[in-house]
């Protein structure tokens, strides 16, 4: 990610001191002081992310801010606003219009360098500049002016820091591929800097290289001892050090430093202070913000409810004693509250003595200070306070994580043993129906003669004796009649059932309008008298077997052509949609207007010998749609259907799976649409 960050302020002061914060760190920048330049200036230049005052001589910087986001060239800019602290009202209204973050004049340099790298890092995608960066950490301008030259030319990108505090938030804030760190630092050691970089989960496998102008072999031992992954004096030549830094980077490996779902113990923290007296709130800020923390000043437990409704902090400083929303009650809400309860929350209060200590604590208080305690002590818990949390959040992350992979691993076992049953009973399923289809023909076929010698006595009483019958043996004779003939059709329609699962499909281009418009003139030959529209869709072809297709599609139309029976004037179609570009397969429908049926049935419409209308009502055995699906399914595709009771049905079927890919001969039922 290339470009500079717009800063616009009406401030000179505030505009230089931010510039040079940020060039510190590697940044190019362009500064503005009104709005109307600053529209001028994104209109002509690409920016990484803009550093936005709210009150500009011009007009409000949120307006600008809705501006951005209105527009799609700039939408996703990472925008972080600049305001006075006292506005509340502007912190909440940015953040609502859309602001990345949010920070308060009087702010922390670090603070807000860091916030802009953490947000050019959340942003910057993997396409993006892939060369590696490498963090600095030197107090001296010239080592770091040279050293970030050197860098550059070998093909590096460059962070710099000048102090030990600077580096681990440049750390946890930019993510380098490595460090490298001065030995003698003016706050804390190259060798403590190191320490704390490695007891924090998000970034202790970043590489740390160690330079100093010491030449010695135990101070070696000690960097090394101390988590240094390389050790090197600064006399070394720039060949031998970058070759040393570039031995580490190839040593760790491309995955060396932790995701951006991974937060940093030393990232940039914000603190909601919470205090009806302006002089103590104020001086309480200034003391916290000169630990490099950002600052938000509530004066009101009704103020601190909607600061953390529209913006996440680190902890909480919450008078105990305040008018309207007491902190008792402020901490009970904040505690009840699912978004805030693990906000560490530490209560200030005058009162020293043991009975209001426990009604705090039994707020939901995490710690107690005394206001009289010195600001040290105050930053010490305060400190310690984030700290707990984010162990306790890397504890729960890694509980999680071991959780997630047992589950993984049970029920990958899982799988493996349902995956060796599923083939312990697919080929016994399969033996078991190729008997079954073969048993059922041979009954089917073996019923025939009985039957038809039945049907044939029949008819001969019929003919020859119906004149010696009584009114009862007449019908004792149609019903046997009857039933012999309702038999023969459900022995022949088994024999289809199992026709079409034996043999070998063909696959030719058939022409299935054509196909629809000869079965339905066929059905008007049959029952001439009925007023049918058919409504047919030309030129729809198919590349699949043409009996079987006409049998599934004879069965198809011949039950919509009896289900709509009982209207004056029916209506069946016939349609086809598809492919699409996504790969789907091409969707044919035959629809009508009649009976329908009851959608919570549409299960059983598939299974052999069952019927959601009785015999009465319409004739049928229950095995057409059940030869009509095994058709189906033969050439790869998938057929369901969908209706309502009066309102008509609807079968919708494909005749091969998406992308061409043939289907098992016996796919799982497909589920109504």
């Amino acid at each position: 990610m290339t470009g500079p960050v717009l800063i616009v302020d009406d401030s000179l002061t505030v505009r230089m001191d931010l510039q040079e914060a940020l060039e510190a760190a590697g940044l190019t920048c362009v500064a503005r002081a009104t709005i109307e330049s600053a529209r001028a200036a994104i209109a002509t230049g690409a920016f990484v992310a803009v550093l936005l005052d709210v009150l500009l001589p011009d007009g409000d910087g949120i307006e600008l801010l809705r501006e951005l986001r209105a527009d799609p060239a700039t939408a996703d800019l990472p925008v972080l606003m600049l305001s006075t602290e006292a506005e509340v009202s502007d912190r909440v209204r940015g953040m609502r219009t859309g602001a990345d973050d949010y920070v308060g004049k009087p702010y922390d340099r670090g603070y807000v360098v860091s916030r802009v790298e953490e947000l050019l890092r959340r942003r910057r995608s993997a396409a993006a500049d892939a060369r590696p960066l490498v963090l600095v950490i030197d107090d001296s301008a010239t080592f770091r002016e040279h050293f970030r030259q050197t860098l550059r030319g070998a093909g590096y990108r460059v962070l710099l820091a000048p102090t030990g505090e600077d580096g681990l938030r440049s750390v946890a804030a930019a993510r380098p591929d490595a460090v490298v760190v001065d030995a003698h630092l003016p706050d804390i050691d190259g060798m403590a800097v190191i320490r704390r970089l490695k007891l924090d989960a998000a970034l202790r496998r970043t590489p740390c290289l160690l330079l100093t102008a010491a030449d010695s072999a135990h101070f070696e031992v000690v960097a090394l001892e101390a988590g240094a992954d390389m050790f090197l004096n600064k006399g070394e030549p720039v060949a031998v050090i970058l070759s040393r830094l570039e031995a580490m980077l190839r040593a760790v490996g491309p995955t060396a430093t932790a995701g951006p779902e991974l937060s940093s113990l030393f990232g940039p923290k914000r603190v909601l202070a919470v205090d009806d007296s302006p002089s103590y709130l104020q001086e309480l800020g200034a003391r916290i913000r000169q630990n490099g923390y950002e600052v938000i000043l509530a004066s009101s437990g009704e103020e601190a409810l909607t600061l953390l409704a529209a913006q996440h902090v680190d902890c909480v400083l919450l008078d105990l004693i305040m008018p309207g929303i007491s902190g008792q009650d402020a901490c009970r809400r904040i505690k009840n509250t699912l978004a805030w309860r693990d906000i560490p929350l530490i209560m200030l209060t005058s009162c020293e003595d043991s009975d209001t200590m426990v009604s705090a604590f039994n707020a939901g208080a995490d710690d107690y200070i005394v206001k009289s305690s010195d600001f040290e002590l105050i930053h010490a818990r305060l400190r310690a306070q984030i700290r707990r949390k984010y162990f306790e959040d890397e504890n729960r992350r890694v509980g999680e994580e071991l959780a997630e992979k047992a589950r993984e691993a049970v029920e990958a076992r899982a799988a493996q043993r349902l995956a060796q049953t599923r083939a312990a009973l697919s080929a016994e399923l399969e033996r078991a129906n190729k008997e079954l289809e073969a048993f059922s023909y041979s009954v089917s076929h073996d019923l025939q003669a009985p039957l038809r010698t039945i049907t044939a006595f029949g008819d001969i009483l019929a003919r020859d004796h119906a004149a010696t019958l009584d009114a009862d043996g007449a019908y004792l004779l149609g019903a046997i009649r009857g039933a012999a003939g309702r038999m023969g059709q459900l022995i022949e329609d088994l024999l289809r059932l199992a026709k079409v699962s034996r043999g070998e499909i063909g696959r030719e281009p058939v022409d299935l309008s054509a196909l629809v418009a000869e079965i339905a003139a066929g059905l008007r030959e049959r029952d001439a008298g009925r007023e049918v529209v058919f409504d047919i869709q030309e030129g729809v072809t198919a590349a699949c077997d043409r009996q079987l297709v006409r049998a599934a599609l004879e069965n198809l139309l011949g039950n919509a052509w009896k289900y709509s029976s009982r209207k004056p004037r029916a209506t069946i179609a016939f349609s086809a949609a598809g492919p699409g570009d996504d790969g789907e397969a091409t969707i044919y429908t035959v629809r009508d207007d009649g009976a329908g049926f009851d959608p919570t049935q549409v299960d059983r419409i598939f299974a052999p010998f069952q019927r959601l209308h009785s015999a009465t009502e319409f004739e049928g055995t229950g095995v057409g749609l059940a030869t009509t699906q095994r058709i189906i399914h033969r050439h790869g595709g998938r057929i369901w259907a969908e209706g309502a009771v009066g309102e008509g049905a609807a079968f919708h079927f494909t005749l091969h799976s998406p992308l061409g890919a043939e289907a098992s001969e016996a796919p799982a039922e497909t589920p109504a649409a």
